[in-house]
């Protein structure tokens, strides 16, 4: 008898060790809510990063028409980049290069789930210049530089995230 209560408590104790331990799980809603806000963050940075791609490729011929910057940007964005390209093409000029960024998420107006995420940046605008379209020159001789940038970036009622406005500042300000 001694035999089988030993056997059948060291059965247990070893179908016990093969088992795993149970991680602790979550409250319902917090991991979702954290991947959403993480989802959200990731998405907001994606579409200010496109914002200003689309902006340098449409430069290269000062299309203000360019459908890349409906697609990144709404609103007071969209106009600024527009009007910005429209005097390009009246001035005779076109951007070559492009921006370098490294934009953070500096706030938003929920923890769990945003619908604007505020962006700064310290954008280096020293290989993105404008020239002179007839005669690829350089348009003047103002160097490029780091520049602070601030921006909106809001949820759309499709999903998407597109930047709504931002602001430049000049060069030397971060």
């Amino acid at each position: 008898m001694k035999k089988t209560l030993l056997l059948v408590g060291s059965a247990l104790l070893v179908g016990a060790c093969d088992q795993a331990p149970t991680p602790a799980k979550s409250p319902p809603g917090v991991t979702s809510a954290v991947q959403s806000a993480d989802s959200a963050r990731t998405s907001a940075l994606s579409a200010y990063r496109a914002m200003w791609d689309g902006f340098a490729v449409a430069g290269t011929t000062s299309d203000s028409g360019s459908q890349l910057l409906e697609q990144h940007a709404v609103g007071a964005a969209l106009d600024k980049l527009k009007r910005s390209l429209q005097s390009d093409r009246e001035k005779g000029l076109v951007s070559k290069g492009k921006p370098v960024l490294d934009p953070k998420v500096s706030a938003a107006d929920s923890a769990d789930l945003p619908q604007q995420i505020m962006i700064t940046d310290c954008g280096d605008s020293t290989n993105w210049l404008k020239y002179r379209k007839d005669n690829g020159m350089l348009a003047d001789d103002v160097p490029g530089g780091r520049r602070l940038i601030k921006a909106a970036v809001e949820k759309q009622a499709d999903g998407t995230w597109k930047v709504s406005d931002y602001g430049v500042h000049e060069v030397g300000s971060c």
